[in-house]
């Protein structure tokens, strides 16, 4: 019975968490308490937090617990959150999952980071990620393999695999993730909860590990709901002038508010199977989300099937010269030096980067406008588009990838291919949770024009309403054979 209690409180939304701490109708130190109860039990074999002192998180719940007897509510007060581990937490190591940075120990918070702590949250632990954040898997020679919650045997994608994981389980109520091809959307897919690649450029991120991707990561949220996404978002939005590329993000950002209204049954939305590009999708996971897309249609939305007119070569656009070209730039010298053991996944990408002309970066960099230019006009036409987020539910962890899709051979970017042009576009995607194939989780993921991030959310926490089974998160760990 007391177990059943506990879980019942980690898996409180964070709005329903804030309130009650705020009313001391619940302490945070019996949340924090809840939620390190089940990652005792569970992190062993999931392996989504590589790093948890209780006593640090113990202390920060002591401390929302004052700021409640203070009669101080701040939007997050008492909320337990992890963070990935490309992200810092002040005086504590961070280490991008790279033995290069084993021990490195962070200067100061990330600059979200800092701003969730302002608004009262309490830090649970470091996420496991690929290492540099740049696979599709969550694993990397410092911490090993992370592990879907609902099936052991299974991968959780990446890179942000490590957070998705910890949200699903119920280790925290959000994490806090980078996005710089799919890394929170395609994870949140594979472990059946909400992730949001917000607008480039209004979520800051001035200080902190050097982007590899040159200018295609942001940091996002990961929740067990659209409703806590919308109001972690609406809590990290805001200007740095020591961010070259933030923004200030126009109008009142009332994004929570906003997200938490109904959807007007005018809006132009469109949904592509493909994205107008023959991206290939397995059969069953598309049945799911013509599913979805059918459950809207009969609640009254219109949805044309429509893509961008892409310029031609964007279904082979190569995204990731321009991250390996980063990723020699950053780590080169250390690998051929033999400074440190790298993946060797990552070894070849950045052997692949020392062999890229610039002209070849450059080329990709260009190609990146065109991109750019053909999803702004796709925007005057339609407000929101609809499209798989992953092609693929999650697939052996053995396996560094899915040997096919859809009955084709799968390529090494197949499973990756519905996410990276909205990094290219700078716009808003979310991906939502829209059912289960063969016991595995399926999302859709809603794209918007850049800024639109309030309108994503809204219709995201829609397909919540018309699809709550989706969103239970797993009563226990599946573990089959591989």
């Amino acid at each position: 019975m007391q177990s059943r209690v506990s879980d019942e409180i980690a898996l409180l939304s964070a709005s329903q968490i804030a309130a009650a701490v705020s009313r001391r109708d619940l302490s945070a130190v019996e949340v924090f308490d809840a939620v390190a109860a089940r990652i005792e039990r569970g992190n062993g074999l999931l392996n989504a937090i590589v790093r948890f002192d209780p006593a640090i998180g113990r202390a920060q719940a002591v401390e929302a617990d004052r700021r409640a007897a203070r009669s101080e509510s701040p939007p997050l007060l008492g909320v337990p959150f992890t963070v990935k581990d490309t992200l810092m937490v002040g005086g504590l190591r961070a280490t991008q999952g790279s033995r290069l940075f084993e021990n490195f120990v962070a200067p100061s918070d990330s600059w979200s980071v800092a701003r969730i702590r302002a608004c009262g949250a309490v830090y649970i632990g470091a996420a496991n990620c690929s290492e540099f954040a740049v696979k599709g898997v969550t694993d990397n020679p410092l911490y090993g393999i992370t592990r879907n919650p609902w099936d052991a045997a299974c991968t959780t994608g990446g890179s942000s695999g490590g957070g998705a994981c910890a949200v699903a389980a119920g280790f925290g109520t959000f994490s806090l993730g980078t996005d710089a091809g799919g890394s929170i959307r395609r994870p949140a897919a594979h472990c059946g909860v909400v992730g949001m690649k917000p607008s480039h450029g209004i979520v800051p991120d001035p200080h902190g590990f050097d982007d590899p991707s040159l200018g295609m990561s942001v940091v996002g949220p990961l929740a067990r709901s659209a409703g806590d996404v919308a109001l972690v978002l609406e809590c990290l939005v805001g200007y740095d002038p020591a961010d070259p590329l933030s923004i200030p993000f126009p109008g009142n950002p009332r994004i929570d508010r906003t997200a938490s209204e109904a959807p007007p049954k005018t809006l132009r939305i469109a949904f592509s199977r493909d994205l107008g590009c023959g991206f290939a999708c397995d059969a069953d996971v598309l049945d799911a989300i013509n599913a979805a897309v059918a459950g809207l249609q009969a609640n009254g939305y219109r949805i044309d099937e429509a893509a961008p007119n892409w310029p031609p070569g964007t279904a082979t656009y190569e995204e990731l010269a321009c991250e390996q070209a980063g990723l020699a730039a950053l780590f080169g010298e250390a690998l051929r030096s033999g400074h440190a053991e790298f993946d060797p996944a990552i070894a070849q990408q950045i052997r692949t980067g020392m062999h890229r002309s610039g002209a070849e970066t450059a080329r990709a960099m260009l190609e990146r406008r065109k991109i750019h230019a053909s999803v702004a006009r796709f925007f005057h036409d339609y407000d929101l588009l609809l499209c798989p987020t992953a092609p693929v539910t999650a697939w052996p962890v053995d396996s560094d990838l899915p040997h096919t899709i859809g009955g084709l051979p799968a390529g090494t970017r197949g499973h990756a291919a519905f996410t990276p042009l909205f990094n290219v576009c700078g716009v808003p995607a979310c991906s939502v949770p829209v059912g289960l194939v063969r016991g595995l989780p399926v999302g859709l993921q809603i794209i918007g024009a850049r800024f639109s991030d309030a309108r994503v959310l809204q219709f995201a926490r829609l397909i919540e309403r018309l699809q709550p089974s989706a969103r239970r998160p797993p009563e226990r760990v599946k573990v089959t054979s591989t």
